[in-house]
């Protein structure tokens, strides 16, 4: 249970610093509105670094993937049985729903608008967005599964400051398309508490992620060393 509440907390920790600073930075629901460097770069560091603070802190706990798309990345792998996959996957939603609802009762009380929500962007159609979560999720799983991997040697010790930055670098290039998602967790519970578009294209950004993450794990099967 403690892995599971560590996956929760993680998951919230995301969602509220992540999602946050894109509203603070009004990139919360079309950042194509606003596009400039700094919106860009805030929120993409942002994330990064709630990542490595996280890593950090939960992963010799429960591992520290606070996103369901890293959780069937490491089952495809075979890292993970189906009991311990389906209970990360529901912690981290719970944990996005606790982290979209601290920081919808900030906004609500400091003049602010939106959780962060992903949806398309200005000039994105469905079929543009989809195969950006799904190229992007799998780069990202790619480097999870890498870093992560008991044939790294040392360089394990850096494994969350390496997908912490990937995730920054993620965020570069496709808050353009989608905001960037990656991860159905971060998705789901702020497009609840945001609604329209957002929620009627949130399927987006939970089967891009799942499918870019299923792709991520092949590649890693075929790629993977064999361990010494």
């Amino acid at each position: 249970m403690k892995k599971y509440l560590a996956e929760m907390v993680g998951t919230m920790v995301l969602v509220l610093m992540g999602c946050g600073v894109a509203v603070s930075l009004n990139c919360s629901s079309n950042c194509a509105e606003v596009m400039n460097a700094g919106t860009v770069v805030g929120t993409a560091l942002a994330f990064g670094l709630a990542v490595v603070a996280m890593a950090y802190t939960i992963g010799g706990i429960s591992g520290c993937h606070i996103n369901p798309a890293i959780t069937l990345g490491a089952f495809l792998a075979g890292r993970m049985n189906g009991k311990d996959t389906g209970m990360y996957m529901l912690f981290q939603v719970i944990g996005a729903f606790i982290g979209s609802a601290l920081l919808w009762v900030l906004t609500q009380n400091a003049g602010l608008t939106g959780t962060g929500a992903n949806d398309l962007q200005e000039g994105v159609n469905v079929v543009g967005g989809l195969l950006a979560e799904i190229i992007f999720t799998c780069v990202f799983v790619l480097v999870v599964l890498g870093a992560t991997s008991k044939t790294n040697g040392a360089t394990n010790n850096f494994a969350g400051l390496a997908i912490g930055l990937s995730l920054v670098l993620v965020h570069l290039v496709c808050i353009r398309y989608t905001g960037t998602s990656v991860n159905p967790a971060r998705s789901i519970a702020p497009a609840i508490f945001n609604g329209g578009t957002a929620l009627t294209n949130l399927w987006i950004f939970i089967v891009g992620p799942f499918i870019g993450s299923a792709i991520a794990a092949l590649i890693w099967k075929v790629i993977e060393p064999a361990e010494q």
